[in-house]
């Protein structure tokens, strides 16, 4: 069964910078698609970015477009989220998911991992 697991959180000061991780094991075989979801308090889970399984074709949701990048690295079977310009609205945390399609519905994701907290705050 696939596993994910978040890793890089943290606390940055606004316009710092936070790599997260999102690793997967078990069952690797497939090249599933890894989409970035964030939660922050008090609000529902939104979608953040994605990356497609074959051919790596990504996509951002419009806040972070320009700051955020998400790339990944099949041979560690690791995805990463490189967060640069954080903003205090960018505080929440931070989960990965895996399914067929880079896509922005959460419904289209099977597998989660626990998340990771990122707090951007001065």
């Amino acid at each position: 069964q696939l596993q994910l697991v978040e890793s890089g959180g943290g606390l940055v000061q606004p316009g710092g910078s936070l790599r997260l991780s999102c690793t997967a094991s078990g069952y690797t075989q497939y090249s599933y698609a890894i989409g970035w979801f964030r939660q922050a308090p008090g609000k529902g889970r939104a979608w953040v970015a994605c990356i497609s399984g074959r051919g790596g074709s990504t996509n951002y949701a419009d806040s972070v477009k320009g700051r955020f990048t998400i790339s990944k690295d099949n041979a560690k079977n690791t995805v990463f989220l490189q967060m640069n310009s954080l903003k205090p609205e960018d505080t929440a945390i931070y989960s990965c998911a895996a399914g067929w399609d880079c896509s922005r519905a959460r419904s289209d994701y099977d597998r989660w991992g626990q998340g990771t907290q990122v707090t951007v705050s001065s």
